[in-house]
């Protein structure tokens, strides 16, 4: 006779699971929606979300968020006190794997209530899980976790968390690379393009390439062509949706 799973073994049966149901997923969204109601399913909370965001541009281009979440304040009013919101500026910082933050590790909940972040934007969800997944400069790309009860996540619900990153990059990148067929690109075009995910200006990249500004430019422009893209941010975006740049 088989023995009882213990708490444990349950525990990264149910993680198994999520990450399977994920993997089966085919749906274009990304990341797949099952995997926002896995991760709800699997750590109590009342919202899970995913989005990225365009820091110098502010455009967010894909926000996805399980049902029943709390709308928060108007994005003028996150740009406004940004900078009180010490996870979204550690979130902002490059990394070259998944991190993993709660809004506990940077302030109290009773702390946070009394800052205009809060009452302007984040209310009522002063509990925050973050998976910050890696990008390009200037950009960020997280899951994220909401809590309206004020109670920090817990020292197991993190480690479970932490655990699961490196299989939610993976999943994020499948799905990126299903709904975004390959764009085939000069090598030329590629440098270029590497360049400019390193934050490299067009001055910068010309002397790295030892090719006159103009030519750079041309470059680009021959790849938005080709990518159907119109910036910077888009073109890298596209490529390297894994930022995995050398």
């Amino acid at each position: 006779m088989t023995p009882p799973f213990t708490t444990a073994e349950a525990h990264l049966r149910r993680m198994a699971d999520v990450l399977d149901e994920a993997r089966q997923d085919l749906a274009e969204g990304v990341p797949p929606m099952s995997l926002l109601h896995g991760l709800q399913r699997l750590i109590p909370c009342d919202c899970a979300s995913f989005s990225e965001l365009d820091i110098p541009t502010r455009i967010s281009w894909n926000d996805r968020d399980t049902p029943d979440g709390e709308d928060q304040g108007p994005m003028e009013e996150y740009w406004r006190w940004r900078h009180q919101h010490l996870q979204c500026e550690q979130v902002s910082r490059p990394h070259d794997t998944p991190e993993t933050t709660q809004m506990a590790d940077f302030v109290s909940a009773h702390r946070l209530r009394n800052q205009p972040i809060y009452t302007e934007f984040l209310r009522p969800c002063p509990t925050i899980a973050d998976i910050a997944l890696p990008t390009a400069p200037g950009r960020t790309r997280v899951f994220q976790l909401f809590r309206t009860d004020g109670q920090p996540f817990k020292d197991h619900e993190m480690t479970t968390l932490r655990l699961l990153a490196p299989h939610l990059y993976e999943i994020y990148l499948a799905a990126v690379r299903r709904r975004r067929p390959p764009v085939r690109l000069t090598h030329r075009e590629l440098d270029v393009l590497r360049c400019v995910a390193l934050g490299m200006s067009t001055p910068q990249i010309a002397e790295q390439l030892c090719v006159a500004p103009s030519t750079v430019r041309k470059h680009l422009e021959n790849a938005f062509g080709r990518l159907g893209v119109s910036s910077r941010t888009a073109a890298v975006a596209r490529v390297f949706p894994e930022a995995e740049v050398v």
